[in-house]
């Protein structure tokens, strides 16, 4: 109830503050989401077989890299 009746109290400034805060780790998460983790397996397969089958030899083969044309090269 602390915490609630801290935020209930506080005032315009504070909770603008707050609003900034919010509005500013969307904006980070969103950006690094489309930057640092793009969608690997729907840009480089057209389907669904294809995507299954490149995840099943990543799986089986784990010191492996299955490239996006289905050769797999070793990591040395």
């Amino acid at each position: 109830m602390l915490y609630v009746d801290g935020f209930k109290g506080m005032g315009g400034l504070g909770k603008a503050l707050w609003a900034l805060i919010l509005v500013k780790l969307v904006l980070i998460f969103l950006v690094m989401k489309l930057i640092f983790f793009p969608n690997f397996l729907s840009t480089n397969f057209d389907t669904d077989a294809e995507r299954a089958q490149y995840v099943r030899k990543v799986l089986a083969s784990p010191d492996s890299v299955v490239t996006a044309n289905n050769e797999i090269q070793k990591n040395n």
